[in-house]
């Protein structure tokens, strides 16, 4: 795999991640408004949009094929640990031009700008710490 084709997969997928996470969020939200339904949508976003890029990047990324229940488990919880810090980018963006400007379309944007920092700082977290072997086949 090129290195090119590498950005463009991982693109693709954070993209595919963020439309889960969005329109999860959304279904959350039809269901009432205020904090508790904002702070509920945020998370169960969150969720959907993690699980989805889980999958995407073991396979079609790292070239993970290890399986088994503890084996996934394992990787899941490292690839959510690494998550967290980028999860404090995202949902601090989100929830800052929630506050700023009280629309929802200024929350989504805040959205894409948080996840897209986000999934660039936890490409390089996920590549150290979780699936930890070298790609092998990348060229430039």
């Amino acid at each position: 795999m090129t290195l090119t084709s590498l950005v463009i997969r991982y693109a693709v997928f954070a993209v595919i991640a963020t439309i889960v996470n969005l329109g999860a969020q959304r279904l959350v939200l039809q269901a009432g408004e205020g904090a508790l339904f904002f702070a509920a949508a945020v998370f169960i976003g969150t969720l959907a949009g993690l699980v989805v890029k889980y999958l995407l990047d073991k396979r079609w990324i790292f070239a993970d094929t290890s399986s088994g229940i503890s084996e996934h488990g394992r990787k899941f919880s490292l690839y959510t640990a690494m998550g967290i810090v980028t999860t404090a980018i995202f949902w601090g963006m989100e929830t800052s031009f929630w506050l700023i400007w009280g629309t929802e379309m200024m929350r989504e944007i805040g959205a894409v700008i948080g996840l897209a920092i986000g999934y660039i700082v936890k490409y390089n977290l996920d590549r150290r710490f979780v699936f930890n072997r070298p790609l092998e086949g990348l060229t430039g």
